[in-house]
């Protein structure tokens, strides 16, 4: 009775809509897994289908069939609709058998700027080595999300021999996504020859200015490298350039390490205030090794200095502070007031109590009452 129902691939072609169906889903999909090679034309001829969820579907149903599908999405690359090749391009990725390359190199050339970024991408997950030199020549493609597309497939060889060319895109590029992929592509590798490029875009104001949004991508690239770059960052952190100081105080702060001590104990009391809050976020996340540091800048004339030591100090989460900011309750300063009892809050110690308990009673400032009162109900 084949020849009724169009055989398996008239059966692929009715269960394709119950993709859609959250009842019968996760049924029709492993149907189509089991006709096999049989829906394989049938599923891609619906990635034309304009529903993106069925789109969705369909490809994980291709990815779960595997290599077997490998020819049939290489000839859809080869031929079928841009947007059905770029989808094409993707399964293949997502699959990552190898017998897919040489179609997606000869995609990577292709006509159309979107099937050459999805080709990009998909060699990269694939990792064949043999694709590393069309991926460093299409850093210079003449769209820029085929060069956001080709760094990312350089990615994940983490081959050295390649950083130069996508330091030049780090650098150099004019679209600033072109430069963000870059930077996730080095970061990725989490290889040290990537440092000297990371650390030269830090200094670089095309990244930051007016882009605080854009640098985080370049932060944590460099944050993913870990300790190795350490040393560059403790030499930033006396930069002429005072983002540059925060960043690499910040970007000290997610990477505790000891070497940073003594710098961080200078860069504590830059003149710029961003500096000193980045500075005492390090500080507190070395942890006891820095806690002094952060104690003896209780004890500053400026305000603003102890009342970030009080922050720091609370991000320790080191109960030993505790005292010391009892002490401070009496600050002639009344941000620094207000900071520690917050701070006293947070770190819900009972010692801390009695004090509080005299603020929420006392009528002569009724914020600072109000403060002890939230405090004491935090330590509850």
């Amino acid at each position: 009775m084949d020849w009724l129902t169009g055989g398996r691939s008239g059966e692929a072609k009715r269960l394709i809509p119950q993709l859609t169906d959250p009842y019968k889903r996760d049924r029709a999909a492993q149907d189509l897994i089991h006709i096999g090679a049989d829906a394989i034309p049938v599923l891609i001829d619906a990635l034309a289908t304009r529903d993106a969820n069925l789109r969705e579907f369909i490809a994980r149903v291709l990815v779960q069939i595997g290599p077997q599908a490998v020819p049939p999405l290489c000839k859809a690359l080869a031929s079928a609709h841009p947007e059905v090749r770029g989808q094409a391009a993707a399964i293949l990725g997502d699959i990552g058998d190898k017998q897919a390359v040489p179609a997606l190199l000869t995609a990577l050339q292709g006509e159309f700027y979107t099937v050459r970024a999805k080709a990009a991408l998909a060699l990269g997950q694939i990792r064949d080595a043999q694709a590393i030199p069309a991926l460093t020549d299409a850093l210079k493609d003449s769209e820029p999300d085929v060069r956001a597309a080709a760094a990312r497939g350089l990615g994940p060889f983490a081959d050295p021999r390649t950083f130069e060319f996508i330091g030049s895109l780090l650098l150099d590029d004019p679209q600033i996504q072109v430069r963000q992929a870059a930077a996730e592509s080095l970061g990725n590798t989490r290889r040290p020859e990537a440092i000297p490029y990371l650390i030269d875009a830090l200094h670089d104001s095309f990244w930051w200015y007016e882009r605080e949004q854009a640098v985080n991508d370049l932060l944590n690239a460099i944050a993913k490298i870990g300790n190795a770059v350490v040393p560059e960052l403790i030499n930033d952190l006396s930069n002429p350039e005072g983002t540059v100081r925060r960043f690499a105080a910040s970007l000290l702060a997610r990477l505790p390490d000891e070497r940073a001590i003594e710098a961080l104990t200078i860069s504590l009391y830059d003149t710029h205030p961003d500096v000193c809050k980045a500075s005492a976020e390090a500080l507190a996340s070395i942890g006891a090794p820095a806690l002094s540091v952060l104690l003896d800048a209780l004890h500053h004339p400026e305000a603003w200095i102890r009342q970030q030591a009080i922050i720091g100090l609370t991000k320790s989460r080191d109960l030993q502070v505790v005292p010391e900011l009892i002490h401070l309750l009496d600050d002639e300063n009344r941000d620094v007031r207000k900071q520690v009892i917050q701070s006293l809050g947070q770190l819900r110690d009972s010692r801390a109590l009695p004090s509080l308990q005299e603020l929420a009673a006392s009528r002569a400032d009724r914020e600072l009452a109000a403060l002890a009162k939230q405090a004491m109900q935090n330590m509850q």
